[in-house]
This record gives C-alpha cells, sequence and structure tokens, in this order.
C-alpha cells in the first residue's frame, strides 16, 4: 500500500545549519516526504526525485520565483504538486508557512507551520526592518493565523511566544524535533580531549562571545584546554580577534559536514553554545545541536534562556547560569573537565535524557498521529 504524500515547504533547500528539517522529514514512516521551495541553496543534499523547486535556473526561473515572493503565484510548481495528491503542506518557520499558504489553498489541503525560533521572538519593530519575507510575514501573520489547521511550536517557550501574538491556543501544541539516537552516539573507544566544542551560527544569539571569554579563565587555571568552534556567520572576525587576543589554544573551523561535527563531539569533554536573547528579541527555540550533544555523551553548559532549559537539565545534564555570566560559565567548564566523577555522571544522563524525551524515531511517530488528526478533522470538516 503506497504511503500518502506531504509537502515539506521551505523557501531555501536547505541551509547546512536546518539539519533537523531533513531529519524529521526523512524519519517519517506512514507519509512520504517531498522538498518544496523557491529555489536550492549549497548545503544539506536532500533526494533529487522529491525535490521540487519554484526556481529551477535562469531567466524563466528567476521570475518564477519573483512571482511565487510577491504574489504567491506559481501555476508550474502547483502543477507538479498537484499530480502527487498530497494530504497536507508542512512548512519549516512562520515566514515560510507565508509562501506555502497560497500552494495549500490551490490544492486545498490543510496547512501545518512548526515555528522554531526568529519567526516568533523577533520583536515587531526589528521585523519590520529585517529581510523581505519577514516584513512580508507581519503583512499576512493575521491570514495565516486564520487559516493555518495548526501551528507547531518546537518548545513551551516558543508556545509562549506565539500566544503573546495572538495565535489561537486551539491551533497550538508543543512538538520537539528529535535527535537520531543510532546516528548521534558516543563510541567510548575515542579519548576525550580537554576541548569545549561551539557548534552554532556567528551571530549575536549564539553567544560566542561569552564563550570566548569564559575559556580565557578556564585556561588560566587548566592551558591545555582548546575551544574549537564550528559554524560561520557575519560575527566571525569579530570573535577571531577576540580569540587571538585573549586565548591560547582554539580553533575556528568554518561550516562543518555532519559527521565531522559527531567526531568533534566524540572528542571534547564539554559542549557550550551560550544562547541569549538578542537585542532583536531573537532568542533560542530550543537547541536541537544541545539536545545531539547529550545524546553523544557530550555534557552542555550553557546560559538559561529561551527553549534551552527544555533541552538541558541543569545540575543533571549539564549547568545552566544566569544569561551573559561568562565568569560563571568559565567555573562550570572548570568544574567538568576536573571532576571526572560528575562528568561521567552528566555524560550518561544526557544520553539517557535523550533516548526518553528526544528520540527522533519516538518524535516522528508522535508527528505522524499530529498528521492523521489533522486529516481525520478535516474530513469531518
Amino acid at each position: 500500500m503506497s504511503r500518502p504524500n506531504v509537502i515539506i515547504y521551505r523557501d531555501r533547500l536547505l541551509p547546512p545549519s536546518e539539519t533537523f528539517v531533513r531529519a524529521q522529514g526523512e524519519a517519517l514512516q506512514g507519509f512520504t516526504p517531498y522538498y518544496t521551495g523557491s529555489t536550492i541553496v549549497q548545503g544539506l543534499p536532500l533526494p533529487r526525485e522529491r525535490t521540487l523547486l519554484v526556481n529551477r535556473g535562469g531567466l524563466l526561473g528567476k521570475v518564477s520565483e519573483v512571482s511565487h515572493k510577491l504574489w504567491g503565484f506559481t501555476p508550474i510548481l502547483t502543477q507538479q504538486v498537484r499530480k502527487l495528491n498530497p494530504v497536507l503542506v508542512h512548512a519549516h518557520f512562520g515566514t515560510d508557512g507565508i509562501r506555502a499558504l497560497p500552494l495549500a489553498r490551490n490544492l486545498q489541503v490543510p496547512l501545518l507551520v512548526t515555528f522554531h525560533g526568529f519567526d516568533a521572538t523577533v520583536k515587531d519593530e526589528y521585523a519590520r526592518r529585517s529581510f523581505y519575507g519577514h516584513r512580508v510575514y507581519l503583512r499576512h501573520r493575521e491570514a495565516l493565523k486564520h487559516e493555518s489547521q495548526l501551528f507547531i511550536a518546537v518548545s513551551e517557550f516558543i508556545k509562549g511566544k506565539l500566544l503573546e501574538q495572538g495565535f489561537p491556543l486551539d491551533k497550538l501544541m508543543v512538538h520537539y524535533i528529535g535527535v537520531d539516537t543510532g546516528v548521534f552516539q558516543t563510541d567510548p573507544s575515542v579519548r576525550r580531549e580537554p576541548i569545549v566544542l561551539f557548534v552554532g551560527r556567528l551571530v549575536e544569539k549564539k553567544g560566542c562571545e561569552y564563550l570566548i571569554r569564559a575559556m580565557s579563565k578556564v585556561q588560566a587555571v587548566i592551558p591545555e584546554a582548546k575551544l574549537v568552534v564550528i559554524g560561520d556567520g557575519p560575527l566571525r572576525p569579530t570573535l577571531e580577534q577576540l580569540a587571538r587576543k585573549t586565548l591560547r589554544r582554539y580553533q575556528f573551523l568554518g561550516v562543518q559536514p555532519a559527521e565531522n561535527i559527531r567526531t568533534w563531539m566524540n572528542r571534547s569533554r564539554v559542549f557550550s553554545v551560550p544562547s541569549i536573547t538578542a537585542a532583536s528579541g531573537d532568542a533560542e527555540g530550543f537547541g536541537i545541536v544541545v539536545a545531539e550533544a547529550q545524546a553523544m555523551g557530550l555534557p552542555v553548559v550553557s546560559f538559561s534562556t529561551g527553549g534551552i532549559p527544555e533541552a538541558v537539565a541543569d545540575c543533571s545534564t549539564g549547568f545552566l547560569v544566569a544569561e551573559r555570566n561568562w565568569e560563571e560559565v568559565a567555573s562550570c567548564i572548570l568544574h567538568l573537565l576536573t571532576n571526572e566523577v560528575l562528568w561521567q555522571q552528566f555524560s550518561q544522563q544526557g544520553q539517557r535524557r535523550v533516548q526518553t524525551s528526544f528520540n527522533l524515531q519516538k518524535q516522528t511517530e508522535v508527528l505522524e498521529e499530529i498528521y492523521k488528526q489533522v486529516l481525520t478533522e478535516k474530513r469531518s470538516v
């Protein structure tokens, strides 16, 4: 028996930092995912036979993309998608919910939208000065609230932010995406080194500056301790300059393939992405990479901000401290680098917690039940 098709919508398919979109889609067992968006970007590979684009290159592709973004007019894409007879459209990020709304209307299928972070946390006054898609989102947000069947928040924190913006409670639910624990698992034959690992975009929200400052204090006590930064972004030159001035041992590796990130997670002893609330209001929705690190047996040190307290059990799988208190981050890192018994406890408890609460297979089964419920409600109307 063939599985019903679902459209996974992401405007840009697919940035390197959005492994969670692909992981969730490919974990579906009762539905077949087709990835749909405006254009392809250099990043994560997707199955070509299940990837549909508005802009397939050339002048016509560019014109089609402009038409899609300005007016939601995509006759060729709509025709292609209609042939798949999809049962629903699932858009990732609120901004892309707006892009996907005309497609769901034309197909007359339910639209589900997952909110991940900035799309729910950035203040409206900043969003109005932000990129074009965010401004369009603000103009059409009320239509999205009315016409979408369900809004999925990646954490209770994000759900609270959506409620503050007037999203209807009866259309809101929390669902943790989950981590593939068959892929993210520790290799006990690899020796752990005194490495503190950061993985994330080098932007204000991720708080890498505070980790660099903390590591200067750590290295004053443990000179062999090393900071490894994986990721890229506009703040990289400034952060590298700060590291040159304050640290003995560090590496900036830029964007890395997923297998390299797992290798570093397996070598390191502490994981730290001390996210903050940016001036724009942008805050961490959940921090899937934090859950991935714990699945690898890597204790976490971070600020207690956004959805991070839902991903990390304080004093059990890691330490959470007050936002921007980098001195306390340093103290917690030192504690984990010097206390082997505590490190082992946190490492084991982190792995168990991810298996129990954030297992991708289990969480995707929950998502499929959500899909089925939405489809049942549609048929009963």
